[in-house]
Parts: structure tokens; C-alpha cells; sequence
């Protein structure tokens, strides 16, 4: 987002989950393509001459807002959910409340990163998600992505069977909003790389995806990563195939880069002088659209080094406990060059930018 977010009414500060002012009790909804909150009465507002409803979702805890004239009463965010838990599976369906909350939030970045989101009841292969629980009638449920559908399994909501996992899998990180970032990876790959000199650079960085995925996984969980994986790769997962490498890196632009965001609307900049090693001030941006890697990177090791030394004094661990090596510099800017500049034309562009197919929907 641009701005930080503030009630209509009371000027108070709000979370992008708020469905009421913790301050003026006034009841809320978000306006994705304005990027604003708007009072709302009997369940709706006027924006613009506009009648726009809350989301049908609004008792599961969506806040965002439907146009009067969409086809459904469900908001873009929630339209893109292809598949979840049957009504009466209540329990299911306060754990899909949570990762619907993630999915927003994924699906705002996306906005404003400008990457195009064709919904999957539009176009073949378009984006999807498939959200169950593995804990719903012994459904096995598995994590992945496949033809621009994403499944997750809401049983990972749960703090202690996800954290379970994580030291199961020996990973220093995982969160739902983190398996998003990393699916959607598949989901670009394919989207952002269309012709043959951008998948000959990216096998150049990451390996050959035509390697056999099966094979790969086999190994991965037999033998582990190699032991130098910290000399080129963001996580041991990323060793596992090309396309994992792909996916990881992605997950990580998306993490530096919704993390730098916030902190550049919030206001949080670092003096040089209490850095003892800068110049200038270390001041992020909330684009990084028209900046070289370099500087989002430079920005992000300073931002990050800030933000692990404030977890450490609440006895967390680190925010961001990754170290970004040379290599995975590398990968980054790649990975930085085909979102900040994917060769859309006009018509393109027309046609696939969220915030034409947010009013058209």
C-alpha cells in the first residue's frame, strides 16, 4: 500500500484486517483499487458515485469491498478461492478466515507491484486457490501449486502443527503468508517469462526445470541439501529443483520487498550515525519499481539487520533469518528485472492489470 491506513472517520491508525476503529467503534471496508478504507452502513458505501457492498465474507472476517454491479457478492480476493471447506465445517472455516486474511494481503502486493492477475473462472490456467483442511473428513491435503491453482492446507494455521513442521523440515521460517508468496512463484514463472532468451537466463541462474521433479524430490528427502547450499541458494528447499530455486527466490522479493513498504509508510528510516558504517541515512521506499536492485538490496540489509535486533530485545528470533549471499543477489535481480519490467504491451496491460479487471469484475 501507498499509505498508511487510517479510519475515514477518526484519523485512527488500523490494520489491513480492521473490520471496525478499535477507537470510533465505526465499521470499515477496503476499497482495493483506491487503497483506502470507507465507513460503511447498512453494509455499504457510496465511492464515487459508486455503490459498493462488504464482501458476503464480511461474517468470516473479509473486509473488502464488492461493486454493486459485480457478478457475485464475494470481493476479488475472495472470487479467486476456487475450493474451501463446506459452510458447516466451523471449525475449517475459522482457520480459512485466517488464510483468507493472508491471501489479501498477498493479493494487494501483487496490485501494487503491478503484476497481472488473470482469476482462474476467467482464462485456463488462470490464478486460484484451492483452500482445505487436511483435518476435514481425513482429506490428505497437499501444498503446491499446479496449472495456476494453489493448495494450501488450513490445518497449517494452527500454530503448533505449523511450527511442528518447521522443525520437523529443519526450516527457519514458515507461515501462511509465506506458503502464498512461495506458490505464486510457480504461478509468475510461467506468467512473467515469455520468450526464450528470459528462460535461457533463468535456467542460466537457477537450473533447468525440464529436470525430472520427481527424481529431485526423491533425492531432496533421502540426502538433504548439499552441504555448501549457503553459497548460492536463499534455503535449503530452494536445492531441491529449479523450480523450487524460482519459487523460494520470489517468495523472498516479495518478502523484502511488502516489508520495506511498510516500513516506508510507517515512516521508519535509520540515522546514519546509528548505523556507525553509512554515510546517508538509510530512508526505504514504497517502490522500488524505478531503483536498481542494488538499492532495494543495500536498503533491506540495513532495514533487516534493525528489525532482527528489535525481535531479539522482545527474545524472538530473527525476523529475516536468512543471509543473501552473492549468488542469491544474483538471483534477486533477476527475479527483480522480469516483475519491475515484464513485457506486457498496451493491450496486454489493458487486459491483465488487476485494477482494470477489479472494475470490470
Amino acid at each position: 500500500m501507498s499509505s498508511q491506513p487510517r479510519c475515514p472517520h477518526c484519523r485512527h491508525f488500523i490494520y489491513l484486517d480492521t473490520l471496525t476503529c478499535p477507537n470510533c467503534e465505526a465499521d470499515l471496508g477496503f476499497h482495493i483499487i483506491s487503497r483506502r478504507f470507507y465507513g460503511i452502513r447498512a453494509g455499504q458505501t457510496v465511492i464515487d458515485g459508486q455503490t459498493w457492498h462488504a464482501c458476503s465474507n464480511r461474517g468470516w472476517s473479509c473486509n473488502w469491498l464488492v461493486r454493486d454491479d459485480a457478478p457475485a457478492g464475494r470481493c476479488f480476493s475472495c472470487r479467486l478461492t476456487r475450493r474451501r471447506p463446506e459452510p458447516d465445517d466451523t471449525v475449517a472455516m475459522e482457520k480459512l478466515a485466517k488464510t483468507e486474511e493472508s491471501k489479501r494481503r498477498l493479493v494487494l502486493q501483487l496490485a501494487d507491484l503491478g503484476l497481472p492477475i488473470v482469476p482462474w473462472d476467467v482464462a485456463p490456467g488462470g490464478l486460484g486457490f484451492d483452500l482445505i483442511s487436511s483435518l476435514s473428513h481425513g482429506e490428505r491435503v497437499t501444498i503446491g501449486h499446479a496449472n495456476g491453482i494453489i493448495t494450501l492446507d488450513l490445518a497449517e494455521s494452527l500454530d503448533d502443527r505449523r511450527e511442528a513442521l518447521r522443525v520437523k523440515l529443519g526450516e527457519p521460517y514458515r507461515t501462511m503468508l509465506g506458503h502464498l508468496r512461495h506458490e505464486v512463484g510457480h504461478y509468475y514463472q510461467n506468467v512473467l517469462l515469455t520468450d526464450d532468451e528470459a528462460w535461457a537466463r533463468c535456467r542460466e541462474l537457477f537450473g533447468d526445470e525440464r529436470a525430472s521433479y520427481k527424481d529431485a524430490l526423491s533425492r531432496h528427502y533421502s540426502t538433504g541439501a548439499p552441504a555448501d547450499w549457503h553459497t548460492s541458494f536463499i534455503s535449503e528447499y530452494a536445492t531441491m529443483h529449479a523450480w523450487e530455486d524460482f519459487a523460494e527466490t520470489f517468495a523472498h522479493y516479495l518478502h523484502i520487498t511488502g516489508t520495506l513498504e511498510t516500513a516506508a509508510a510507517i515512516g521508519i528510516h535509520l540515522d546514519a550515525s546509528a548505523t556507525n558504517l553509512r554515510d546517508i541515512d538509510v530512508i526505504p521506499l514504497e517502490s522500488y519499481e524505478d531503483e536498481p536492485v542494488q538499492r532495494l538490496l543495500t536498503d533491506w540489509e540495513w532495514m533487516s539487520q534493525a528489525f532482527n535486533r528489535i525481535n531479539r530485545s522482545m527474545g524472538f528470533g530473527d525476523l529475516y533469518p536468512f543471509v543473501i549471499v552473492p549468488a542469491v543477489r544474483t538471483k534477486l535481480g533477476f527475479i527483480h528485472d522480469v516483475i519491475t519490467r515484464a513485457p506486457l504491451t498496451g493491450e496486454e496491460q489493458e487486459a491483465l492489470a488487476l485494477p482494470q479487471t477489479l472494475e470490470r469484475t
